[in-house]
């Protein structure tokens, strides 16, 4: 019998994710990359510039003589993505076009305790001021990504059982948007949409990262093999919960001893209050460091080497390229990191260290945001989300 032939990825949803990537910059790669007739790979491409997913034009494309061949590109400036990040107390929303470039974003305080159906209206009406901000109609949206401070089955979208989300366990966050905008919304936890931001932006060539956000609470984001790792229902990388050493700190899941119980901001801002001085929350933590207070920089290193012991264990077993902090401490990341490193090389095996890198977050406050509209473009381009907008089963 002859040999099984590999599938060759040739539906037009393909073709653009060759195009979107820069593999194939003229029909001629694509036939080339796809294995399609010259005349098959032009059909596939005229369909996409037919739908404005692709411009051509007559730039260089390489030619060794002859007329030169036009050049592939993905189109960007009718299509465009939102970003939301939903904090604790903020709400962040990002207008991207679908090549990741920002258009317009808006931070505004918002407390996610005043329930789903206020911070999404919120939500709706900040990316309604945006679209007209730069000039565009509801129909440029393609999706919409929402990163939320709380467990989150990906699969439905919907929060589950958040503890400083009260009124959104099983809110239906995608059917609130694609209500409104006719668009699907994909929701993550906000330290994955984290993770995704530092991965694609700052580290885009490290398969294997740990983005560790270290805030009121701590969570971490895993990328694995470039993609994100959720767990079988979302729940990976909630670290906050895991025991450290001896602690019997009451953590606010129920349990005591909890990391997060330890080594949040929260917490260490109670330690701090216990001893007389003004703090009430993580950032007041990092005002204290940043004004030379030896109890805080002495409990933000302490908190490092509690989230280090964590560490170890996740580097022993994962053996990530990168670890990343991330969130509010890691504002004050001299003090932070240099807990985490101790502990972590002083408790992991030195193979699983060789290469290591423990790093201060490289995309900032607007991680999440940025996160949550990668994964809204990475939606909107995906083969098989193409292939239905082209069938005209989807936007």
């Amino acid at each position: 019998m002859p040999e099984a032939q590999s599938a060759v990825p040739s539906s037009p949803g393909d073709v653009l994710a060759l195009i979107s990537t820069g593999a194939a910059a003229t029909r001629a790669d694509v036939a080339r990359l796809t294995g399609l007739a010259r005349s098959t790979a032009s059909q596939r491409v005229d369909a996409l510039i037919a739908h404005g997913f692709v411009d051509e034009d007559n730039a260089d494309g390489g030619s060794t003589g002859g007329r030169p061949p036009r050049r592939l590109r993905l189109r960007t400036r009718e299509h465009a993505v939102a970003g939301v990040d939903l904090g604790a107390s903020h709400c962040r929303v990002a207008l991207m076009d679908i090549g990741g470039e920002i258009l317009a974003l808006r931070e505004d305080p918002l407390s996610i305790a005043d329930g789903p159906e206020a911070v999404l209206g919120h939500v709706e009406r900040t990316l309604d001021g945006l679209l007209k901000e730069t000039g565009r109609e509801r129909g440029a949206l393609q999706s919409i990504g929402v990163g939320v401070p709380g467990p989150v089955e990906f699969s439905t979208g919907r929060p589950v059982d958040p503890p400083i989300m009260p009124g959104w366990h099983q809110y239906p966050i995608p059917e609130f948007f694609a209500e409104r905008f006719g668009v699907r919304a994909l929701v993550d936890n906000d330290v994955n949409v984290m993770a995704l931001a530092e991965q694609r932006r700052a580290f885009p060539d490290t398969r294997y990262l740990l983005y560790i956000k270290v805030g009121t609470g701590i969570g971490c984001g895993i990328v694995a093999d470039g993609r994100l790792h959720r767990g079988a229902q979302g729940s990976a990388g909630d670290i906050g919960h895991i025991r450290v050493g001896d602690e019997e700190a009451p953590c606010r899941c129920g349990n005591t001893g909890c990391l997060e119980a330890v080594a949040g901001g929260a917490a260490l801002a109670r330690r701090l209050a216990d001893l007389g001085l003004a703090a009430a929350s993580g950032s007041d933590v990092v005002r204290l460091v940043q004004e030379g207070n030896r109890d805080a920089v002495r409990m933000v290193r302490e908190a490092g080497r509690a989230v280090g012991e964590v560490l170890a264990g996740l580097v022993n077993f994962f053996n990530p390229s990168a670890v990343v902090l991330g969130g509010a401490l890691a504002a004050v990341h001299d003090q932070l990191l240099a807990g985490v490193r101790e502990a972590v090389y002083r408790r992991s095996h030195p193979l699983a260290t060789h290469v290591l890198r423990i790093e201060p977050s490289r995309t900032g406050q607007d991680a999440a945001a940025v996160g949550a509209g990668i994964l809204a473009i990475e939606h909107a381009l995906s083969p098989d989300q193409v292939d239905r907008v082209l069938a005209g089963t989807a936007r």
